[in-house]
């Protein structure tokens, strides 16, 4: 802190000096900017060659994904084969337990309740099933005119 005198009243002011302050702020910004380019790390990435997809690959990889449908009537289905709730444990360790990836989508109608989906997933998670993902439900004549009247 410095101290100026006044003019004939011989008074002390006390007013921090910050230009040394400000000087040292300025020579610690600097040396930070400096540092910045220094501590970028590169890493280098082996990407694989681009593949052509052929429509019957994109197909068998298609039919090779598990969705599980919960229908509108209350019914459960996996991969369009109708199914009891009861039996849907069962049918599930068939298809999970000899699969190396345990991805399952499920499908909702849009009247079936919370329950009814959480207790597919609980049944799922039992079988086996580490991922679940959800698919958005395809929207029918019926309720693109309830949509647009809304």
């Amino acid at each position: 802190m410095g101290m100026s005198v006044g003019g004939e009243k011989k008074q002390f002011n006390d007013e921090p000096n910050v230009v040394p302050m400000i000087d040292v702020l300025l020579v610690l910004l600097i040396i930070f900017m400096m540092q910045i380019p220094l501590s970028r790390k590169v890493m280098e990435v082996q990407l694989p060659p681009e593949q052509q997809v052929e429509q019957e690959q994109m197909e068998s990889v298609q039919t090779n994904q598990i969705v599980m449908e919960l229908g509108a009537d209350g019914s459960y289905s996996i991969n369009a084969d109708t199914l009891p709730f009861g039996t849907l444990d069962a049918r599930l360790h068939e298809i999970f337990d000899n699969r190396p990836a345990k991805i399952m989508f499920i499908k909702t109608a849009r009247n079936r309740t919370y329950r009814d989906v959480i207790q597919a997933m609980d049944v799922a998670r039992g079988a086996g099933v580490q991922v679940i993902g959800f698919t958005p439900p395809q929207e029918t004549e019926g309720d693109a005119a309830a949509a647009g009247a809304a």
